[in-house]
Parts: structure tokens; sequence; C-alpha cells
């Protein structure tokens, strides 16, 4: 037989449960074999945006690829080829997290598009680990996407990759989380204190998710709760209406979602409360592991569920001990309910509103030598030192010619120069040592004249502003101070009880000035 020709051999080839000879050269490739095998069976094959439909052939346990030659992979006479149709899904969304410089694909099916971006956040948190409010979302072209929105609103195409950014200056912190790396935790931590509490649930999040036990452990000891939600950045405390349904996720549930057992069982093991946590969907851990079938992690729990917990010589079962914490829990939250305000923020702290204030989640490594905004001028808070002095300072003896009706006339010294509330009178008094300290003790936001436009309110009456306008002119005229000298004088007043705390001598404060506004001659 010649050399350059081939010899044709017959194989057989087992396609759903049946099997056919088919007479082939040695020369041929893989993919001419499969063509032959689609015109013969009648099989439809598919390559578009959402996924792709092939036959895949398989010879003595490995794949085939389509440029092989027959000959080359030792095929022989009466050889038999298994061949398969496999379905291949497509991911219809891609997401580049700039954290891990690594692309995430979401493999949904095309009616995905319609979900909400609440939805799209929720599945990328599963796959990255990363809790909702750490992140957000954004198109090649810089528009955020809102939890409220559709993802469809954004004219998102199939096969589209979108922008995963964290807040600024957290890179380092949380590469630190991810790796497990406690003293690169430690470094970065935010020097705001309520950024840093926020900062250490975070870092409970990751470490029970990617199941980093000694960190796990170090943060337990330094009294984060795996059952208390991660919750929302402080900057965004006035934005709980809006925020995702997520950020009331714990982090045992992290720990359960990933099936981690050994971080699950250091946060049960430090609070019992673990067992019944639930998540924003109302379920528990032992739930979520059945959902995501981690057998260990079941049967850990369900033991856990009906053990039997020894207190003071007496013996309950976990849910009863569970039922008990829970109302000590309730009553204790009733108690700081009373004197805690709605908002925990405070002067001077920073607000991050969605569409309105400068964005601080663009993934921008940490400054260092102190924090700046997106300006390039430092933003720091006032020492609290330079705000209150501590030393003591008497009150002003209550002079007759200056008392009228039970409160005492206070003149203000001029702030930068002759301001707008300095009074005649005033300019040509001596200085009063006590009344210079008071001014020292109180100071004060320069007066701003916001010429910024602003939105108008719906449903306003027409003569709003001139009602207001004179409310403050009657005020003024009864009472012989506007507003603002009105308000410092009742500051400056209750600044001298040093003794009281700085919220209750603001609170006395605010009750002097609605005293003078109801009984201004009393």
């Amino acid at each position: 037989m010649d050399g350059g020709v081939s010899e044709n051999m017959r194989i057989f080839i087992t396609f759903d449960k049946v099997c056919k000879p088919f007479d082939i050269s040695g020369d041929q490739t893989v993919l001419s074999v499969k063509l032959m095998i689609k015109q013969y069976f009648r099989i439809t094959l598919t390559n578009d945006k959402q996924g792709r439909r092939f036959l895949q052939l398989i010879y003595a346990g490995a794949v085939l690829e389509d440029e092989w030659v027959l000959a080359d992979v030792g095929m022989t006479s009466y050889s038999t080829v298994k061949c398969i149709l496999k379905d291949e899904e497509k991911a219809i969304l891609y997401v580049f997290n700039a954290l891990t410089r690594r692309t995430i694909p979401i493999i949904e099916n095309s009616q995905f598009l319609t979900a909400s971006v609440s939805e799209l956040k929720s599945l990328v948190s599963l796959k990255s680990g990363l809790p909702v409010s750490t992140f957000r979302l954004s198109t090649q072209e810089g528009t955020e996407l809102y939890n409220c929105n559709k993802i469809k609103d954004y004219d998102i195409d199939i096969g589209s990759t979108l922008r995963l950014d964290i807040w600024d200056g957290w890179k380092e912190y949380m590469m630190g989380c991810l790796l497990g790396h406690k003293h690169i935790i430690q470094q970065h931590l935010s020097e705001e204190e309520p950024v840093a509490k926020f900062q250490r649930r975070v870092a409970l999040h990751l470490a029970a998710f990617f199941g980093h036990l000694d960190l796990v452990d170090w943060l337990l000891q330094q009294g984060v709760r795996a059952d208390k939600p991660v919750g929302a950045h402080p900057y965004r405390e006035w934005c709980q209406e809006i925020e995702h349904p997520n950020v009331n996720k714990c982090p045992v549930h992290a720990a359960a979602e990933a099936g981690q057992l050994l971080p699950l069982k250091a946060l049960v093991n430090n609070n019992v409360l673990c067992l019944e946590c639930r998540n924003p969907q109302g379920h528990n851990p032992l739930k979520i592991c059945i959902q995501r079938r981690h057998v260990a992690c079941v049967l850990y729990l369900i033991m856990k569920a009906w053990s039997v917990v020894s207190f003071q010589g007496l013996s309950f079962p976990v849910r009863i001990y569970i039922k008990i914490k829970h109302w000590l829990h309730k009553v204790q939250r009733h108690v700081r309910s009373r004197k805690r305000m709605a908002y925990r923020t405070r002067v001077g702290d920073t607000i991050v509103v969605d569409g309105f204030t400068e964005l601080r989640m663009r993934s921008r490594p940490r400054v260092r030598g102190g924090r700046k905004d997106g300006r390039g001028k430092k933003s720091t808070l006032p020492a609290l030192s330079n705000q209150v002095p501590m030393t003591r300072h008497k009150p002003p003896a209550l002079d007759a010619q200056r008392y009228h009706g039970g409160l005492m006339d206070l003149s203000l010294p001029a702030i930068g120069g002759q301001g707008r509330g300095t009074t005649h009178v005033a300019s040509k008094r001596k200085s009063n040592p006590e009344t210079d300290a008071w001014g020292m003790n109180m100071p004060l936001p320069p007066i701003i004249r916001d010429t910024n436009p602003r939105p108008q309110f719906f449903y306003s009456a027409p003569n709003a502003a001139g009602l207001l306008t004179t409310s403050l002119l009657s005020f003024s005229q009864h009472n012989g101070r506007t507003t603002r000298e009105n308000a410092v004088y009742c500051l400056a007043l209750a600044s001298t009880f040093k003794e009281k705390p700085w919220l209750q001598q603001l609170r006395m404060a605010r009750n002097l000035a609605r005293r003078s506004i109801q009984k201004p001659f009393c």
C-alpha cells in the first residue's frame, strides 16, 4: 500500500445509548468526525451569547481536541469512541474586582438582566465574600449602579463587564482580611472609632467566610460579636432606608454559606445565640447549611441545637437557654433605647448620600500622613482639648442692670473682627475676662452665606419664607437678641457646668433656648 495514502478503518461511535459503525481514514481530524456524527444523528449545535452546545469525543478516557489527527492518538480499527452532547452556559455579566484584580463571571439566564441591582450585588457578595456594604458596582463609563434600580435601566448588554470598587484607603486593610494577616489589619485600622468598629465587623465576616481561624479568635477577643450584623458604613448613617437588605447579614451567616466548619464552631462556642441568628431572609445557620449542602456543618449544628447547657447548677436545653438570653438582651436594648438618639452621627462627622456628595468608593490607596478629601486638603476634626479647655471658669455674677426677666444679657465678643453680631455698646465696653473666657470655651462656626441652589420642597406653602422671617424678627424684637446670639448665649451658660457630659450640656442649652422662646419675659 502506498505510504502517502492512509488506511481506511472502521470505528464504533456510541451516542445516546446507540452504537453505530463509521468508516473513516487515519488522517482525518477529530473535527471532521464530529461533523459526520452531527449529520448522521441530526444534532443541532449552537454558539451564541447565552451559551453553546457542542459535541465531545472521548477515547481511552481522554477528551479529543478538534485539531488532533486520529492516527496520531493511536486509534485503530474497531475502536470504540464515546460521543456526548454538552451544554455550556456563558457568563451573562462579568465583574472586575478592583481589589483582587480578578474577573468574576455571573452565569445566569438572560432574564437576569431584568433583576434589580440589589440582587446582582447579593450574587457578587456570595462569589467574592465581600459584604455588600464594602463595595459598589459601576459601568465601564463610571456610572454607579444603585440598589433600587433594574440592571436593564443602565443599558447593560449580555457579556458586559462591570467594575467593583471598595472604600478609598481600604485596599491594604481588605487584602489583610482576605489573607488573614492580623498585623496588617492592626496597622491599617481607621483612626475614627466608628469606622474602626465597622472595619472589625467586616474583618470577622471575611475571616469567617475564608476560614481564617486565628483571625476569628483574635476578633472575638476584641469584643466583635458574630450574631450582630455587619451593618452599613458610618458615613452612610442617614441612608438606612435605601441600604441593601444584606447589610443585616452576620458573620455567622458568612461561615454557614461558605461551609467553614472550624470558624463556625468557634463562633457558636463563643456565643450560643449564633444558633438562632436569622439572616435578612429569616434563615438560621442550620437552614443555610442545609440549602448549601454542607453536611459536616449540618451535623455539627444539629448536635449543638439538641445539647444541654449547665448554668449555676441547673441544666437547660439550648433552645430554652437561647430564649432566656434573647429576653435579657431585649430588656437591655429597651433600657438603652431611652438614652440613645435615633442617629449615632455627631456634628462634624462625614455624611455620604448617594448622588449628592463626593464619591468615596473608588478603590483609591490610603494617603499617608492623614486622611484627605477629594480636593487634596486634610479633613480632620479639631481636637477636643482645643474646643473645651480643662480650666474651670466661674459663671459671671448676675448684674441687676444686665438681668432681664430671669435671663442674663450676654454681650458677645466680635468673632474675626467686627462681626455681624457685635453691637455698638459691646464695642465700647471694656473686655470682660470672664466673657472672653466663655468665648474661648465655645468655638463657633463662621456665618456662611451659602448661595448654592437647593431643591424645592413639594407641597410647601407659598408664604412659608415670609412666615419664618416674621417669626425671627418677632423673636429678635421681644428677646433683644438674634437667634444666633440666643443660641450662643444658651450654649455659654450650659458650658459652665463642666461636671456634666457634653451631650447633657447640649440638652440644657436646648431647654434654655426653648424656654426663652416660650416665655421671653419670665
